[in-house]
């Protein structure tokens, strides 16, 4: 329930990292600002006994946040891909959060399964293990088909998740909207909008029948793509908190020294990631959008595996195109080209002056070409962008959300894997490709195949929606002004053109 009771909870966590020791390590790992520093300190402090205290044992960063809840967990497992934004020692802290938080009892995961899925869990499997894998909404048991004897992974929801989550998205949304109210700037980047699209994805990762569905269409388009692979679904064994796949076996993609011993190329590896990501996104326009380590292996014949489907991202195909003109723009250093294109999706404000905003992007990549990734400043980019963005009207793109997010979480994997590794001649084979075969001439006779294909099917309704469309339009213009005679057999005359044209073309379609 959203309200001002909400506050405690945005005072409790404040609170909550200053009791653990988080807020100052937080601070210091992001390089905040001393002013920023102080004011929050200052603030958090005298509320500190308000705090969770969280499990002693673990390191601060991750105890307060394993203490806050699932929401907050999934900030800190974005967190924990980027060393180059929070350091390595942050950063390895936070890794424990993709799969080793504390399980609940095996005997309640049983007992969830029994309940899901209408049998005893001894009926219809074998060896049911202990938890092998625990994350902030799930956790996972090993086991073997009664039926099969096959190997398996069931997944089985947390005991109360959707109550906990819905807690902290309440605060998520007081929060979003504080801020809005505060600093009417903030408003261009949408705050409660990036927080309900959140909320949507989330709410959908708590549904397994969603997850079965997206990891059979994902399989689907990915079938083909060398070098990676995908567990199947055992439908019959899945519902909606319990889902049972393929066991994947092989080293897990966070364990370095696994990989090293198993003669695994590591560089090879991150650059494979980097470009199944960005094939998956522009060709399929359908991306695994949680790819951290903690949900990627590497079987013994040097596959890359994925698994744990609960976020997946859609864009569609025109946002596909923006996107990939964008990032070729930026690989060939064309700024002219990536600021149209922003203009032309209107992303930036008509108002705006195109020759300025292509300076201000220069400015932007400039840095990155000829250089290996550890020398980049990824604080500092980010932070720049932030003042172009602002500086010329940009507003946050929801539906890119995921699209952003999970190219900076995949980046930070790759990164773990080679430090030396540079995203943007990484990224170039595949771009050009999906450019070749998607803006070119080929595309677009492919495209104009399509738009005769709606005249095909929509031709003859077109005469009545259009005149449907000039007599709301008609009747619109009457409740606000007096008449027109005029004007209105101009309407007629053009519609009437336009529903014989319409007709002609269709008759002639079919």
């Amino acid at each position: 329930m959203r309200g001002p009771h909400n506050i405690l909870r945005l005072i409790r966590t404040g609170a909550t990292l200053e009791r653990t020791g988080a807020m100052s390590l937080i601070m210091e790992a992001m390089d905040a600002p001393p002013l920023v520093k102080v004011t929050m300190r200052c603030l958090a402090w005298p509320f500190q006994w308000l705090g969770y205290k969280g499990e002693t044992s673990m390191p601060p960063a991750t105890r307060a946040l394993t203490a806050l809840g699932p929401a907050y967990i999934k900030f800190g497992q974005i967190l924990s891909t980027r060393p180059d934004l929070v350091g390595d020692g942050l950063a390895t802290q936070l890794r424990v959060l993709q799969d080793k938080l504390p399980a609940f009892p095996k005997e309640i995961a049983e007992q969830e399964v029994a309940a899901e899925l209408g049998s005893p869990v001894n009926e219809l499997f074998d060896d049911f293990s202990a938890p092998v894998a625990a994350a902030s909404i799930a956790q996972v048991h090993k086991a073997r088909l009664r039926s099969t004897g096959e190997d398996v992974a069931v997944k089985v929801l947390r005991p109360g998740i959707e109550k906990a989550f819905r807690k902290d998205i309440d605060a998520f949304y007081l929060a979003a909207n504080t801020i809005e109210f505060l600093s009417p700037a903030s408003r261009r980047l949408r705050p409660s909008d990036v927080i309900a699209h959140f909320e949507g994805v989330v709410l959908g990762e708590l549904d397994l029948r969603l997850e079965a569905s997206s990891a059979s269409e994902f399989a689907a388009n990915t079938a083909n793509d060398e070098g990676f692979e995908l567990p199947d679904v055992k439908w019959e064994h899945s519902s909606r908190r319990v889902m049972t796949m393929a066991w994947a076996d092989g080293a897990a993609l966070g364990d370095n020294d696994a990989l090293d011993a198993a003669g695994h190329d590591r560089v090879a590896l991150g650059e494979r990631v980097l470009q199944l990501f960005l094939s998956h996104a522009l060709r399929d326009g359908y991306f695994h959008a949680d790819m951290h380590q903690g949900n990627l292996k590497v079987a013994a014949s040097g596959n890359i595996i994925a698994y744990d489907f609960g976020i997946m991202g859609h864009i569609d195909e025109y946002t596909r195109r923006v996107y990939a003109e964008i990032l070729y723009g930026f690989i060939k250093r064309d700024y002219k080209r990536v600021a149209e294109v922003h203009f032309e999706a209107g992303y930036v404000p008509a108002d705006q002056d195109v020759d300025e905003f292509a300076r201000a992007l220069r400015a932007v990549g400039e840095p990155i070409f000829g250089m290996d990734a550890h020398q980049i400043s990824m604080g500092g980019l980010l932070s720049y962008l932030f003042e172009v963005t602002e500086k010329f009207g940009m507003e946050t793109r929801t539906e890119l959300i995921l699209l952003q997010r999970t190219m900076v979480v995949v980046e930070g994997v790759a990164r773990s894997l080679s430090p030396q590794i540079n995203i943007w001649q990484v990224a170039k084979p595949v771009v050009e490709d999906y450019i070749r075969k998607s803006i070119g001439p080929r595309a677009m006779v492919r495209d104009l195949g399509k738009t005769m294909s709606v005249l095909m099917r929509y031709g003859p309704r077109l005469p009545v929606l259009v005149e449907n469309a000039l007599i709301r339009q008609s009747q619109q213009v009457e409740l606000n002004t007096q008449p027109n005679r005029w004007r209105t057999a101009i309407y007629l005359a053009a519609g009437a053109a336009i529903g014989v044209s319409s007709t002609l073309i269709a008759t002639f379609l079919w």
